[in-house]
């Protein structure tokens, strides 16, 4: 089997926590080369056996060896990157959110379109088992009629001095960025598209940035959803399903570890049951991925142009 070869551009934690090591186990994949102007990618190279290593982007998308890139760079450098990264045919990964504006997110995909190559906002959690469960248990009526639903996601940020989660909202700072788009994705994947949306914030002392935020999401059919973001708070990463029988909860959602993840159901009738799944979700991820390119398969659809849509009139509310 051909191996998929993955440009790196950044040394970002996510990428020397998550997507590197990932990458050593992943049968078809392998990182190739990283690119940083901060004079990291060489230590990242030599721990992770990278064979090539470039001080800046635009020369490892010059690379014709690089079949696909991943973007773990600063939120507001996403659209840049992506668009060059798709004008030298490379296949996309990109870090969540991967637009901060619904019209940025459309520029990404058609320029992605017109260079023929596949993109995706890295929500990497889907690629979690437990996730395809909670899909069988709605399908199969587990919990009746699917009426509301609640996501949260919240941590205590550590190191506040300096950090970029602190930017901005405008260059894609705070929480609703970093951690409530996962909310959202995650509303959208079990119930569709909303047709509102509004929300609340507590800023940071920065003034610039939300520290908490909590919304709404309004359905065509009636129905709600709610959620709650924030960088302030003990660690959170769920999400409840509430139907007309029962509620189905999914503990560790968003950031499931290779111990085992739970998935419940509590019916009104007073039954209850659950099950785990354990699973390195960024290999199977990767793994998927980049079969997809070899086997000339379109990566699976993630409407990143709808969640973009979500948080950008969250922003303006």
């Amino acid at each position: 089997m051909k191996t998929i070869r993955w440009g790196i551009l950044g040394t970002a934690d996510i990428a020397k926590k998550q997507m590197l090591p990932a990458l050593q186990h992943t049968e078809n994949a392998q990182a190739h080369a990283i690119a940083s102007g901060s004079g990291k990618a060489e230590a990242l190279a030599e721990a992770f056996h990278i064979p090539e290593v470039y001080h800046s982007y635009d020369e490892l998308l010059d690379n014709p060896d690089i079949d696909a890139v991943y973007i773990p760079l600063p939120n507001h450098l996403h659209k840049e990157w992506s668009i060059k990264a798709a004008r030298k045919q490379k296949h996309v990964l990109c870090e969540k959110p991967a637009a901060l504006k619904q019209a940025e997110a459309v520029e990404i995909k058609n320029v992605c379109e017109e260079n023929k190559v596949q993109f995706m906002e890295a929500f990497m959690y889907r690629f979690h088992p437990q996730h395809q469960l909670v899909q069988k248990m709605l399908a199969g009526n587990a919990i009746g009629d699917v009426v509301t639903m609640r996501s949260s996601f919240t941590f205590p940020l550590q190191h506040t001095e300096g950090n970029i989660r602190l930017h901005s909202q405008a260059d894609g700072g705070g929480s609703l960025y970093d951690v409530g788009c996962y909310c959202i994705h995650a509303i959208r994947q079990v119930m569709g598209e909303p047709d509102h949306a509004s929300a609340f914030y507590s800023f940071h002392e920065n003034k610039r940035s939300d520290w908490a935020a909590a919304g709404v999401l309004t359905f065509p059919d009636g129905r709600l959803a709610h959620f709650d973001s924030g960088m302030n708070a003990a660690t959170r990463n769920e999400y409840e399903v509430i139907g007309t029988k029962g509620v189905l909860r999914a503990h560790q959602a968003f950031i499931p570890t290779e111990r085992p993840c739970r998935v419940s159901i509590e019916l009104e009738s007073g039954e209850s049951y659950s099950e785990t799944i354990s699973d390195n979700y960024y290999v199977t991820g990767m793994q998927s991925l980049s079969l997809g390119l070899l086997e000339g398969r379109d990566w699976p659809s993630d409407g990143f142009k709808e969640n973009a849509s979500v948080l950008e009139q969250l922003i303006k509310s």
